[in-house]
Parts: C-alpha cells; structure tokens; sequence
C-alpha cells in the first residue's frame, strides 16, 4: 500500500460467521486497502467446542426459512456466491427433498424456488414419508462450520486482518478501541442483548439441538414440513437431515426450534424424538452403518422483526452512569460510526455473504459522507 494512503480503522465485534463474512467483503477488491481491519471477540473461530456462540452448531446449509424482499435479495447472492465455491472443497453440492403435510408442494415453494438450482415437483406416485402428501427436490449446499469457520479466519489473516481476544461490555470500549476516525461494525448477535450502549430487547434466543450420526447411505437434504414453515417465535419440533461438507459420512440430524429457552444442556428424551422422526422418513438413518457421533445444542441468534442491519453515529462517552469509563479525564465527546449486523437467527450461514455486501456498502456509503445525513439502511436493490 503506498506510504501516503490513509486508512480507516474498522472494527468488527464478534467473531462469528456474519462478523468473520463482513471482514472478508470488506478486505477484497477495489477500495480494501483503505482500511485496517480488526475483528475483537471473546469466542474465536477456532473456539469449535463453546456454546458461547452459534457458529459452530450450525447446519449451515440453505434451506426455506423466511420470506421477505430483503432476506431473499440476501439468500441469492449468498447461493449464489456458496455455489460459485464448490470447486474448492469447502462446499458440498447435495440434492434436497422437502416434504410437505399439504398438497400444494409448489405453491409453498413459490417464493424460494428460483433461488436453488434445478428445482422441481416430485411426481404423485413419488413415495413420500409418513402423514406428507407432496414434496420437491433440487439442488442446494452445505458448508461443515468445524472447516469453514477456520478457514476464514485463515484467509483474513493472509489479509493482513488482526485478531484480539477480549471481552466487551460497552459500545464505548469498542468505539475507543477504533481510535479517532475509527469506524465499528456490531456482529455481537446474542450479545447485543447485553451489550451496553445497544440493548437491542428484541434478541432472543432460539434453542436448536441435534444429534450427528455417521451414516455413509445418507448422501441428501431431507426436511419435513407436516405444518407450515417453522415459525421462529413458537416453539415446535423439526425433522431435517444435513450431510456435512468436508467430513465423509457425517450427518447433522435435527431438530427443535425452542424460542426464549436459554438451556444449552443436552436433553436425552429430545435427541431419542429427533432420531425416531429422522428414520421415519430416511429409512437409511436405520441401518446398520450408522452410527452416533455425538450431540450438540447452540442458541440461534434471533431477533423480533428480523435481523439488525444499519448504520448510526454513536457518541462517546455514552451519558450513561452504568457504562464503564475508559479513562478519568475523556478528551470531550467523539462520534463514531457503528453498523450493526445481528439477529440473523437460524439463517446466518444462509444469509452471510448478502447480508456481509449490505453492512460494508453502508459503512463505505457513511464514510464517504460522515459530515453529511446519516444513511441507515441500504436503498440498493442487488448486491
């Protein structure tokens, strides 16, 4: 980079999949050596084994979750971009089957089916599953988070990013840790909860459990939709199974979707529900080939009215009496831009890389015109 180029220093809270993705857009192409990139966290991408985060829990495939102009924008350059990377390995192409308990297979499919590839309608005489009555197939992905999470960290890194270790408790500290002209990006999901300085009350906790089996005869995506699409904010029950990239074999059977349930304990009860509904419909998850690798439970990050995606100017030092001060004497008060990116929910791997376009061309748009109107949300169409 030439001696005289400023650069602005950026730093993202969090060291998740969304934190670690925004980093990523932000360090690539035209514009990227304009900045000085630090990612800050207390759970690292190599901390596999902490319930602290949802990154490592995560099915991370694409499956039909929400429907909304935005999220759709983000979920197609997200496929299309986790497609695009097949040929590194990283990534699994696998066919999917959705089985439905109502008729109209390709009507509940309406909003999402040109998003995936070569997507149709099992025929009639198709067999379907216990109490289903239709279903559709295509084509879809799967990343194994155990290898991808690392591997962008890797890749970062290769980048010149930094990474520290530290526990945040205030947007004050983050904010002073940008330094004067400094910029933040906010990808704390759950912890924006608690977060001083944003207490976002509307992020909630989704419980998801599953059970990963080694079973070499399961080779696709299979979810079962006896209802509606699961709804995010109700407890219910799920039947998918999810063949991981990278790691031959293994395969990530769910699931439940319990909001606002904080437990993190393995229930032995649930894992048995979850393998009984799975080999109803996979009678190949009953073979003798497959075998228990173990359980895992995480907290999907969501977030009433769906996720936090936009820019404000905060200033510091906050008002507030509870927020630790950074020093004795503060040097005035300072605005610093922060741009928030969480509450993505169970759709965080699914949503990544569109979501990750969006926090960047905010900030890049804010920067560019700091003294002028704020720009809160993207008004741009495509990513």
């Amino acid at each position: 980079m030439p001696a005289h180029v400023s650069q602005t220093h950026v730093v993202i809270l969090g060291a998740g999949v969304i934190g670690l993705t925004v980093a990523h857009v932000l360090t690539e192409g035209d514009g990227s050596h304009l900045f000085k990139v630090t990612i800050v966290a207390r759970d690292m991408p190599e901390d596999l084994s902490s319930q602290a985060f949802a990154s490592p829990w995560a099915g991370a495939n694409w499956s039909p979750l929400q429907a909304d102009d935005r999220l759709n924008r983000w979920e197609k350059h997200t496929f299309d971009k986790f497609w695009s990377m097949i040929s590194t390995g990283l990534v699994r192409r696998l066919p999917f089957r959705i089985y439905f308990g109502a008729e109209d297979a390709e009507t509940k499919a309406s909003w999402w089916k040109d998003i995936v590839r070569d997507f149709h309608v099992l025929p009639s005489d198709h067999p379907l599953p216990p109490n289903t009555r239709s279903g559709v197939q295509f084509d879809t992905y799967s990343v194994n988070p155990e290898v991808y999470l690392p591997w962008l960290k890797s890749e970062l890194e290769s980048r010149g990013v930094s990474f520290v270790r530290r526990r945040v408790i205030s947007l004050d500290e983050v904010c002073e840790f940008a330094g004067e002209g400094g910029a933040v990006i906010n990808a704390t999901s759950l912890g924006a909860r608690s977060l001083l300085g944003v207490e976002d009350t509307k992020v909630y906790p989704i419980r998801g459990q599953v059970v990963l089996v080694h079973a070499p005869n399961v080779n696709e995506c299979v979810t079962v939709f006896l209802e509606e699409m699961p709804d995010t904010t109700k407890p219910s029950e799920a039947t998918y199974l999810i063949p991981r990239a990278s790691t031959p074999g293994m395969v990530l059977v769910g699931g439940t979707f319990q909001p606002n349930n904080w437990d993190t304990s393995l229930s032995i009860p649930t894992a048995r529900g979850i393998l009984a509904r799975a080999k109803e419909a996979v009678p190949a998850l009953a073979e003798p080939t497959t075998r228990i690798h173990g359980h895992n439970v995480g907290l999907r990050p969501a977030r009433e009215g769906g996720p936090r995606v936009e820019a404000q100017f905060f200033n510091v030092p906050s008002e507030d009496s509870l927020v630790p001060r950074l020093s004795e004497s503060p040097a005035g008060t300072k605005t610093t831009l922060v741009v928030h990116a969480y509450g993505f929910g169970p759709a965080g791997y699914q949503q990544s890389w569109g979501a990750a376009e969006e926090a960047v061309r905010l900030l890049r748009e804010n920067l560019s015109g700091q003294c002028g109107t704020l720009i809160t949300t993207s008004q741009a169409t495509d990513v």
